[in-house]
């Protein structure tokens, strides 16, 4: 047996009784070790074998971050199953199509999500189904697979499945949607989660026995996989802007673990709650936030709440996490002054297991096979603009049936690049700057201007909550949304603005709300504020 499995194993035998997950159900705090754990798996493992589950199999999730999430994920990758997720709030267009395009076997899910079936005929097709929370008519129930005796967990069906189980065997199918609208499949082998969890363990400092409050899938399985306990927050982590940044609190307050990692707009929440509550987080030694743009006015606002703690923010995608990071206390009044100058976002430096490069601008055009020296007459001088390009072994090097290679990947003599559709610049120091996504660059008679160049200046300004570049009849307007919780911020923005006169900004528009990705929460979404302004 290979991968994240494995490690599970190691961790249960190492520390038995130590907490692996810390989770709530019904308003209730529940631990369950790691020895728990493993024999949850096992048995669930068993049943999945019983109900016709086989090697290659895709199975489908829909469960929230929780104790049965990662007993089906873990028990799915024990019988050399795919375990296949996709956004629910995508709609149910989304979910037929991901579900034609890669046919699942089983349904795990909660009993609400079993709903969907009603509305969306591939889901309610998919031949075996398993019910989370509540009885669910032709489904089987899964809180029977966690009970003892239920399933011998030591079926020596599982010792025939393990020795098919290898780094190039496939364990995990995500679903992200393209320029276009159409998913993309990302599937990841047990030899691919094993090298991400090697780049996650370093890059978070992973340490046994460390209490580390996690909110995003991956990280509890890095976590899982380095025997630190994972606190998951009580919160609904589909909406991480709309919290309930007290109920979080609270569990902070109760575990004081050491690390966090969450979105922005999840830290956004949090920090919110405890400035208005004059609260401090004192047990943090390491805050990291990522997976949206991460902004110099936020670092600044956590670092006032976790007075201990080192701050971090990441930079990564779906396809390659991470790709860089940086500590608060490394950015210079220098790089916040290049940041209100319209040199962009700092992210820092990319992380020692990924290559990074920036290539001359393209985006949208497919890159052919190249050569080493066709590759190198590519690439942007130090300060320059362009595309980042990243290649490494926790770099995803295709999509399911290659749909979505040729818009985002591209080989050097053989090997495969990542086109991360970000545009961006390296500095003297090698760190990375982002400029925004490339296809929402302006290039207009007045030059080019990334959409970070001014976004990033404009958000140091008090009373912009967000803003965001769009290019509206040849002319350069500046979206904004006010915060809301100040009053008579209109002048004041359009008066602090003038000082941006390097942007050429010819409009100012404030909206109520500029429209954000629905996972995050905080990513501009840049085709539907277009629509909001036609």
């Amino acid at each position: 047996m290979t991968g994240i499995g494995k490690l599970l194993e190691q961790q249960s035998l190492t520390r038995p009784q130590q907490a692996a997950i810390i989770d709530t159900l019904h308003g209730k705090s529940r631990m369950t070790n790691f020895d728990e754990l493993r024999e949850q798996v096992d048995r669930a493992a068993s049943r999945l074998l019983t109900a016709g589950i086989q090697h290659g199999d895709a199975v489908l999730v829909f469960q929230t971050m929780s104790v049965e999430l990662y007993v089906a994920l873990l028990a799915i990758f024990r019988v050399g199953a795919i375990a296949m997720f996709l956004d629910p709030s995508a709609g149910t267009r989304h979910i037929a199509q991901c579900c034609i395009m890669n046919p699942p076997k089983a349904l795990i899910a909660s009993t609400r999500a079993h709903l969907l079936r009603l509305i969306c005929p591939p889901l309610n097709q998919i031949p075996v189904r398993f019910a989370i929370g509540g009885y669910i008519p032709n489904a089987i129930s899964w809180e029977r697979l966690a009970e003892r005796g239920s399933v011998d967990c030591t079926d020596p069906r599982l010792t025939v499945v393990l020795d098919k189980i290898t780094e190039e065997t496939p364990a995990l199918l995500t679903f992200t949607s393209g320029s276009t609208g159409e998913p993309k499949a990302a599937m990841r082998t047990h030899g691919f989660l094993l090298s991400q969890q090697n780049v996650l363990s370093r890059s978070l400092n992973l340490t046994p026995t460390a209490l580390d409050m996690a909110t995003l899938p991956i990280f509890v399985l890095a976590n899982l996989a380095s025997g630190v306990t994972s606190i998951i927050p009580d919160a609904d982590l589909r909406r991480p802007a709309a919290i309930n940044a007290a109920r979080v609190i609270a569990q902070i307050d109760t575990y004081k673990p050491s690390t966090i990692a969450a979105s922005p707009a999840f830290f956004e929440r949090l920090v919110e709650f405890c400035e208005t509550h004059t609260i401090t987080l004192p047990s943090l030694v390491t805050v990291f936030t990522g997976g949206a743009p991460v902004f110099p006015g936020l670092l600044d606002r956590l670092q006032q709440v976790a007075a201990n703690a080192k701050i971090v923010a990441v930079y990564g995608s779906t396809e390659a996490e991470p790709i860089a990071h940086i500590d608060k206390s490394e950015i210079k009044e220098s790089d916040y002054e290049a940041m209100l100058s319209g040199h962009g976002l700092i992210a820092g430096r990319p992380v020692p297991e990924i290559k990074l490069r920036i290539i001359n601008h393209q985006w949208g055009s497919p890159i052919r096979p190249l050569s080493a020296s066709e590759f190198e007459s590519m690439l942007q001088n130090t300060g320059e603009a362009g595309e980042i390009v990243v290649s490494g072994a926790h770099v995803l090097s295709g999509y399911l049936h290659g749909k979505g290679d040729e818009e985002t990947k591209f080989q050097v003599d053989g090997i495969v690049w990542h086109r991360t559709g970000d545009s961006g610049t390296l500095d003297k120091q090698g760190r990375l700057w982002l400029l925004g996504r490339s296809s929402a660059r302006v290039h207009d008679a007045d030059g080019i201007l990334y959409p970070f160049a001014i976004e990033t200046a404009a958000k140091s300004i008090p009373g912009i909550k967000r803003a965001a570049l769009v290019a509206l009849g040849g002319r350069r307007v500046l979206v904004v949304e006010p915060d809301g919780k100040k009053q008579g911020n209109e002048l004041d923005v359009k008066a602090a603005l003038e000082q941006f006169s390097w942007a050429k900004i010819a409009g100012l528009k404030l909206v109520a709300k500029i429209p954000v990705d629905k996972r995050h929460n905080a990513k501009v979404d840049y085709p539907a504020l277009l629509k909001l302004m036609h």
